[in-house]
């Protein structure tokens, strides 16, 4: 580089460097900075002097630098980059972090100097720049060539300060040179840096009323629900509608890769453009450069860090007073003026006459896409919206399920999704169910000159499985709240905080409340007492979880002696027994049982149908074939209420179950299942399988010796109708 009587003409790329934060620098290190300005100055012009360059002003921390060949200019920065950071600075406070922008232009010089625009549009794309960033026009991307193994990243269009056109920036990016930097320092209309969605947004219509609503009347607002749900989408698409709403934009700060909890503010400052500055901790930065904005911050996934969270917030929102915060999280952040916004699953209900839920709706865009066709003929669309229902309603489920309709027609998945995580997941579910914790942000875009390698760490999805998904949210758990979600899986809809403790046989409130927080368990509210259920989809995961723990017999066998306890009262499990099985946890035998007949009235007989279906399932399959049939025996009120034909099946398939395995049935318990089949056959018109089982009960009565009256008491009006000994 020389100062020469001739300065480059034609087009010329223009150099303007400084030290970011010098007059701060300064400050703090006192008579030390001269010595860090000098050799900060002798690295630049070391750099820029191998190359056909001109020096046209030094100031301060400042350099204008006048370049014959685009290439060389380039070339240059890489070098003093690089120089400037592998130079062993005094202390990392005294490290000067130089911002650096280049720009070219047609230009004659005049008079030892330029006095161009083209000079002025230079220093405006080196103003918009970050400490250690190398800041381009597209006039000089287009005409320079880079050096080996460097690449140029499209940063769009920018309005620079005193210039009405929009101007094309890049960063210059190479090894050794600083890649992640914050937006540029440009001007803009209330601007944000939400990320930009791949697929359309289904539904959600009033959900997207009230989450705006609540933001407008509350200054923290966490979106919470399980994995999966919907949150990040949600809260995007609302902060989407509201930019117009706040002047200084909308920012938006993803922790799902922010590994290391100290690097919470910093991820918070870079969403808003700032770096930290030497010797000043980053939350003041942040607190003194917001505090003036009207802005809107949404942070993303802050279960990762909900501590270091919440700091941060509490921190900007006491200095900020014209800020306001949306959180996505599955538990809250436990902060005073939090407003907590439970997101629901998509919808199963149709919006209208003729119109699809918003979950059938999401499973037929996506699944279209997926067979890159329409798919709307009626016989799909009904078996869509059992998959849907199977499903709850949870976006990231119906989005894998779409996902399989690449090979499966909708008839043949909803078959399949007895078992979801199975059929969704594919091969990661048979692995380890503890995997998948480490999920990707935000990827960042470049143009057709990034490096295949460069951005590949980029690529990977938020929720790959519902196995990753839920395991997340499993391992933050500690012992008891995690036996609970396991031993829960066994219940198949809501239940009370009575029947729960039942089947633990302990109190369970502390531990159920933390599932709670951390949208593992959903609370429904209603009339009476509040239920408490789990999404199919946790639920399929507690349950493999429940097997690979070696509890699943002694909880399902549990949730069957429930069963018959919540249809025929205390009168069917002796007292000993009932403590005996509270402590140790352990199946109960039908011995154990009364000859009580079931004290319910229909009513409540109907809430707790699908709990009976799934005890009974257990039983045929490979529970206590004596406890199912007594079950089975119970609901004999439930079954002649149109529901004889499913009684049939299932003390079929116990006995076939009893039959494999050489179960011993006491007598008058066979023989009042058999009366209760009797009756049911008669109820079905099958008389000749009515007299053939009446007599079955007629010879276990028998074999029982003197315990046909214990039968008549358990099963007389079947007896009688079955032609037996009268009533």
């Amino acid at each position: 580089m020389t100062l020469r009587p001739y300065l480059p003409s034609g087009q010329v790329t223009f150099l303007f460097t400084d030290i970011e934060a010098s007059t701060r620098m300064a400050q703090a290190l006192g008579e030390e900075y001269r010595p860090v300005l000098h050799q900060h100055r002798a690295i630049l012009r070391g750099a820029m002097g191998a190359y056909d360059s001109a020096e046209l002003l030094t100031e301060g921390d400042s350099f204008f630098i006048a370049f014959q060949n685009a290439s060389d200019a380039v070339t240059a920065c890489v070098t003093a980059q690089r120089a400037m950071d592998t130079h062993p600075w005094p202390t990392p406070a005294a490290r000067p972090r130089v911002r650096m922008g280049l720009h070219t232009g047609h230009v004659v010089p005049y008079g030892g100097e330029y006095a161009s625009h083209e000079v002025h549009r230079a220093a405006r794309v080196a103003s918009a720049a970050h400490g250690g960033q190398v800041l381009c026009s597209g006039a000089t991307a287009a005409r320079a060539e880079l050096p080996d193994a460097a690449w140029l990243l499209d940063l769009g269009l920018h309005r620079l300060r005193g210039f009405d056109d929009a101007e094309r920036l890049y960063q210059l990016v190479a090894p050794g040179l600083d890649r992640h930097f914050p937006r540029p320092r440009t001007l803009g209309p209330a601007s944000h840096n939400l990320p930009a969605a791949s697929t359309s947004f289904v539904g959600r219509a009033r959900e997207r009323s009230e989450l705006r609503a609540l933001i407008s009347a509350h200054r923290l607002v966490t979106v919470t629900g399980p994995g999966g749900v919907g949150k990040t989408r949600l809260a995007v698409e609302v902060a989407s509608d509201l930019i117009s709403a706040y002047p200084d934009g909308v920012w938006f700060a993803d922790f799902a890769a922010t590994s290391d909890p100290a690097l919470v503010p910093v991820a918070v400052a870079a969403a808003f453009g700032l770096r930290p500055e030497p010797g000043r901790p980053i939350g003041e930065t942040l607190a003194e450069d917001v505090s003036p904005l009207r802005c809107l911050l949404v942070l993303d996934t802050c279960e990762h860090h909900r501590s270091q969270v919440a700091a941060v917030v509490s921190q900007l929102l006491a200095a900020c007073p014209r800020l306001t915060v949306v959180t996505t999280s599955r538990e809250p952040l436990g902060l005073a003026g939090e407003l907590m916004w439970r997101i629901p699953p998509l919808s199963l209900v149709p919006t209208g006459q003729g119109e699809r839920s918003d979950a059938v709706e999401l499973l037929l865009d996506r699944a279209s896409a997926a067979r890159g066709g329409d798919l709307r003929c009626p016989d799909e669309l009904s078996h869509m919206d059992r998959i849907a229902r199977r499903l709850d309603g949870l976006p990231l489920a119906i989005e894998l399920a779409a996902a399989r309709m690449r090979v499966l027609s909708a008839s043949e998945l909803a078959e399949r999704l007895d078992d979801v995580i199975g059929v969704l997941d594919g091969d990661t579910a048979a692995g380890n169910l503890d995997d998948g914790s480490a999920t990707e942000g935000q990827s960042r875009a470049a143009d057709s000159r990034v490096g295949p390698d460069w951005a590949a760490a980029d690529r990977t999805g938020r929720h790959r499985t519902l196995t990753t998904t839920v395991g997340w949210s499993y391992r933050t758990l500690e012992q008891r709240p995690a036996r609970l979600l396991r031993q829960l899986a066994v219940f198949a809809g809501g239940v009370d905080l009575a029947a729960i403790e039942w089947l633990l046989g302990e109190r369970c409130l502390a531990p159920l409340a933390v599932l709670v927080d951390k949208s593992l368990v959903r609370v429904d509210d209603g009339p009476g007492r509040t239920r408490y259920r789990m999404l199919d989809t946790i639920r399929a995961y507690a349950a493999r979880k429940l097997d690979a723990m070696g509890e699943e017999m002694a909880a399902r066998d549990r949730h069957v002696a429930w069963c018959l306890q919540s249809l025929c009262g205390d009168g069917y499990l002796s007292d000993a027994a009932l403590s005996d099985a509270a402590l140790s946890g352990s199946a109960l035998s039908v011995a154990a049982l009364s000859d009580a007949a079931p004290l319910v009235e229909p009513p409540v007989m109907d809430s707790l149908v699908e709990e009976v279906r799934q005890a009974l399932h257990w039983s045929a399959a490979g529970g206590d074939v004596r406890n199912g049939l007594r079950l089975a025996a119970a609901l004999e009120g439930w079954w002649t209420r149109g529901h004889a034909r499913e009684g049939r099946v299932w003390l079929f398939r116990l006995y076939e179950r009893m039959a494999a395995i050489g179960a011993p049935v006491a007598g008058h318990e066979l023989a009042a299942a058999y009366l209760v089949h009797a009756r049911l056959a008669g109820a079905d018109g099958e008389l000749g399988e009515r007299t053939r089982f009446r007599r079955r009960a007629e010879q276990a009565a028998q074999g029982a010796n003197d315990q046909i009256l214990a039968v008549h008491r358990a099963s007389g009006p079947a007896y009688a109708a079955a032609g037996g000994i009268p009533a």
